[in-house]
C-alpha cells in the first residue's frame, strides 16, 4: 500500500489552461511537500501540463532546496500553454514533451511516465514503442497508463495504471481492477475522494464551499449531485462516527484496502491529516 502525493493543482487547477497561475501556490505547494515527506510520503505525482508546467517546475525547486528525491510520476498529453493544437501522444511529441519535464524536474530519469488520456488520432502502439524506447535509453524507469480501458490496457503491457477510482466511481471494480492485480500491473488510482465529495464538504441542499472544486472545476463531478449520493455520503459519515475517525479517512482507506496505493491531492498541508489517519487505519 502506497501513497502518492497528488500535485496536480500546483500553480493550476490539472492541466486547464484557463487555471494556469491559479490553485495552489508555491509558498503551499512547498508547504504540502514539506509535509508529505516528513510523513514518510516519498512519491510525487505530476504532469507536464500541471500549472502550464509550474508542477514540475516547483517540485524540481524543491527537490534542490531541500535535497530529497522523490519517487516522481509524470504523464503527457495535454499542452503546457494551452494550445489545443499542441496535444497528444505522437511518439516525436511525447520525446520533446518528456525532454522538458525533466528539465523543469532536475533529473535525469522520472520513475514512470504515463499518457495521460486516449489520444485518438495516434494508434496507441506507437506510443508504447516511443515508450519503451525512452525507457531503453534510461529516460524513464517505467511507463503507464491513465483513464484507459481495458482494452487498451491488455492490448499493452503498462506497469502502472492511474484511473480514477472511490466508492462513488467504480466502474474499474468490475474488471480492470481484477486483471491488473492477476498480472502485477500496479493500479494506483486518482480522486480517491471523488473531488472532496467524501469529505463532509458538501452538504444536502447547502451551498458549496468558497474555493472549492465544485465552485472552480465542477464539470468532472456535477453528477454526484444527486440524492442517492448524499444518502451515501450520510451513511458513510455514521459508520465513520462510530469508529471514531473522520469521512475523508474512511473513504482513503477503502481504495487504499482494494488497490496497490491511491494519489491524494491535498489543496494544503492539513489536509493530509485524513491520508495519515487512512495509512494509519490501514496499518492496524
Amino acid at each position: 500500500m502506497t501513497v502518492a502525493l497528488g500535485c496536480g493543482n500546483f500553480g493550476g487547477v490539472g492541466s486547464a489552461p484557463e487555471f494556469f497561475g491559479q490553485g495552489i501556490p508555491r509558498d503551499e505547494a512547498f508547504r504540502i511537500m514539506d509535509r508529505a515527506w516528513d510523513a514518510g510520503i516519498e512519491w510525487f505525482d505530476t504532469a507536464d501540463a500541471y500549472g502550464g508546467g509550474a508542477s514540475e517546475t516547483w517540485i524540481g525547486e524543491w527537490m534542490r532546496e531541500r535535497g530529497h528525491r522523490p519517487r516522481i510520476t509524470t504523464k503527457v498529453f495535454h499542452s503546457t500553454v494551452g494550445d489545443p493544437a499542441d496535444t497528444g501522444l505522437a511518439p516525436q511529441r511525447v520525446r520533446r514533451q518528456l525532454e522538458a519535464s525533466l528539465a523543469r524536474l532536475g533529473v535525469e530519469r522520472v520513475d514512470f511516465y504515463l499518457a495521460h488520456e486516449p489520444d485518438p488520432n495516434v494508434p496507441l502502439e506507437d506510443t508504447v514503442a516511443c515508450f519503451e524506447q525512452l525507457r531503453d535509453e534510461g529516460l524513464i524507469a517505467a511507463w503507464g497508463l491513465s483513464n484507459f480501458g481495458l482494452d487498451a490496457i491488455s492490448a499493452t503491457s503498462p506497469a502502472i495504471v492511474q484511473n480514477s477510482f472511490s466508492l462513488l466511481e467504480r466502474a474499474d471494480e468490475e474488471a480492470v481492477l481484477p486483471y491488473c492485480r492477476a498480472r502485477g500491473i500496479l493500479y494506483v488510482p486518482f480522486g480517491p475522494l471523488a473531488g472532496g465529495w467524501l469529505t463532509g464538504k458538501y452538504r444536502r441542499g447547502a451551498a458549496y464551499p468558497a474555493g472549492s472544486r465544485m465552485t472552480q472545476r465542477p464539470g468532472p463531478y456535477e453528477r454526484y449531485a444527486n440524492d442517492a449520493v448524499f444518502d451515501l455520503l450520510e451513511r458513510l459519515e455514521r459508520q465513520a462516527a462510530a469508529r471514531g475517525v473522520s469521512m475523508a479517512a474512511l473513504a482513503f482507506a477503502w481504495v487504499l484496502e482494494r488497490c496497490d496505493g491511491a494519489v491524494c491531492g491535498p489543496g494544503r498541508a492539513e489536509h493530509l491529516d485524513p491520508v495519515l489517519e487512512a495509512m494509519a487505519l490501514i496499518r492496524r
